[in-house]
């Protein structure tokens, strides 16, 4: 295993390389600095010849539960916060976009828990591997917040229907209904996830590697040729809703273990 830093670890597996978020402490809650890290790791497997597709997951029980929250509550005590939670979906918006543009197939690995703009890093991969204990959660009308990444992925993969309840509900997605939905490819024992994601990552590594770019192309610019525009507009308003006070009593209300008080507001 080669760390970036604590928090986001490399592993090369001939033909896979798989970047793991690495927070089990706080369930791989995504900083702005992770986000670059992943960023860098993407970048680095691009260079290597030897890896033919890259695997994502996170360590412990959980893939991702999205958006460090105590990050985002010490920001808004900031002057700049708004100039800072632009930057950071402005990064998070090319994070998603190198995903979606990337020249390898990518699989996610999907255990336990995934939250949030977690399912955003797991819609822009090409195929998806998940424990079957896994459970998908978008809570952010629950927190006064905007999914702004993730909503047009969501659509993008499984329609506006599907998308609308998972978004305005708030309720965890089980496995096999997240498999049902097409949201998942494959669902496994969780303990054999990673095994079958490093399998796949072998069988793709028997085409060539200009087919693979081609094909992504195809599948991710040219019959999503709007994603990246409904992109840009998601992450204007993901920074947008930040600064409201719905997201301000939202995320308070999660930390101190509480139910917002949305009636306040008005």
């Amino acid at each position: 295993m080669i760390a970036i830093s604590d928090n986001v670890q490399l592993r090369k597996d001939v033909p896979s390389g798989t970047i793991t978020l690495n927070r089990p402490d706080c369930r791989n809650a995504l900083s702005r600095e992770m986000v670059g890290m992943v960023q860098q790791a993407l970048d680095d497997f691009a260079q290597e010849g030897s890896v033919r597709a890259v695997i994502l997951t996170g360590s412990g029980d959980t893939f991702c539960s999205g958006t460090d929250l105590f990050q985002l509550q010490e920001t808004a005590e900031s002057p700049d916060a708004f100039k800072i939670w632009h930057d950071d979906a402005k990064a998070f918006q090319d994070l998603i976009e190198t995903l979606l543009r990337y020249p390898k197939p990518i699989i996610s690995a999907v255990n336990g828990w995934n939250v949030g703009c977690g399912l955003a890093l797991m819609l822009a991969s090409d195929i998806v591997i998940a424990g079957e204990s896994s459970k998908l959660l978008m809570p952010e009308a629950l927190r006064g917040l905007n999914a702004g990444m993730t909503t047009p992925l969501l659509s993008f993969r499984v329609g506006t229907g599907p998308a609308a309840k998972i978004l305005f509900c708030g309720k965890p997605v089980l496995a096999t209904e997240a498999l049902r939905l097409g949201l998942y490819h494959e669902t496994v024992k969780d303990d054999l996830i990673w095994a079958r994601s490093h399998e796949l990552a072998t069988q793709c590594a028997a085409g060539a590697r200009e087919s693979h770019q081609m094909t992504r192309q195809m599948l991710n610019e040219t019959i999503g040729e709007s994603l990246f525009t409904q992109l840009s507009i998601g992450a204007a308003n993901m920074a947008a809703a930040r600064t409201t006070p719905a997201a301000m009593e939202g995320v308070k209300a999660f930390l101190e273990k509480r139910d917002p008080d949305w009636n306040a507001l008005h």
